[in-house]
């Protein structure tokens, strides 16, 4: 039993520290300076070369005599249309000191600039969690829809909406309490991913959302909630980020303790 409890924690230590590297890369959300919604009329940004705005043809990008960006590995002056960008994509251009990502989202172009010097990713400490245990490794049943379902969520910033295509959802139990969580598509064929929040958030998870991976379904419709990976998006971290929130149904009325707590970014300082 010792054994496996150990090896259950460092699988989840390993776990855990590439998801820290990647939250951390140089040019990962901790890096992003600002967000800026693109429109007919151009627009400079400061800090980033050129004048950008956005239309019918999609993201463009005037360069005055002096100025330059590069786009996939070449050097780019005067002017450069992007194309239609297709909701959720992004293109990465680089820029002296950084990168700017031009990218959809919500139906609107975007434009955020990310600098590796950008103080939030320089200070970042890491995330706090929950000590990782197997009471929150909990098994499931995908129940798949039909057809995918459209559901419209909202997001992190304001008035924006997201439309995700449900394939079903996730039966399981906490504490002989029934539940279920609308399923999202995964990163990878087959795999799942819901959105979600619980009693713990704002008290002392992140009160918009958190996100849980889902591995593909067993022929029999199995899955397994491991809740310590349970993780916290750019949101969390920045007011720069588009993030959805979750569908109503996927508020569980239970305490998940396990998983990523709120960022240290996000918690007041104690007063003196």
């Amino acid at each position: 039993m010792t054994t496996d409890t150990d090896a259950f924690v460092r699988e989840w230590q390993d776990w855990h520290h590439h998801h820290e590297v990647a939250l951390a890369d140089p040019h990962g959300f901790l890096a992003v300076t600002g967000l800026h919604w693109l429109g007919p009329t151009p627009q400079r940004i400061a800090g980033v070369p050129g004048a950008w705005h956005t239309g019918d043809d999609g993201v463009v990008v005037t360069l005055d005599p002096g100025e330059e960006i590069t786009l996939d590995g070449q050097r780019v002056t005067d002017r450069h249309a992007f194309g239609p960008i297709p909701e959720r994509a992004s293109v990465l251009v680089g820029v002296d000191g950084g990168v700017v990502e031009v990218a959809r989202r919500g139906g609107h172009d975007i434009v955020r600039p990310r600098r590796p010097d950008h103080p939030l990713r320089t200070a970042y400490r890491g995330t706090p969690t929950y000590p990782p245990t197997p009471r929150w490794v909990l098994t499931g049943r995908y129940v798949p829809y039909d057809t995918p379902r459209a559901t419209t969520v909202s997001a992190a910033v304001e008035g924006l909406e997201h439309v995700y295509d449900a394939p079903g959802r996730i039966e399981f139990e906490v504490d002989g309490l029934p539940l279920s969580l609308t399923a999202f598509g995964g990163a990878t064929p087959g795999a799942l991913s819901v959105l979600f929040t619980d009693t713990t958030a704002g008290v002392t998870t992140y009160p918009a959302v958190r996100s849980l991976a889902v591995e593909p379904p067993d022929g029999r419709g199995g899955v397994t909630l491991d809740f310590n990976r349970a993780s916290n998006l750019p949101c969390a971290y920045t007011d720069f980020a588009t993030c959805p929130l979750p569908p109503a149904e996927n508020r569980l009325p239970v305490a998940v303790e396990a998983g990523e707590k709120i960022p240290y970014e996000r918690t007041a300082p104690a007063r003196p």
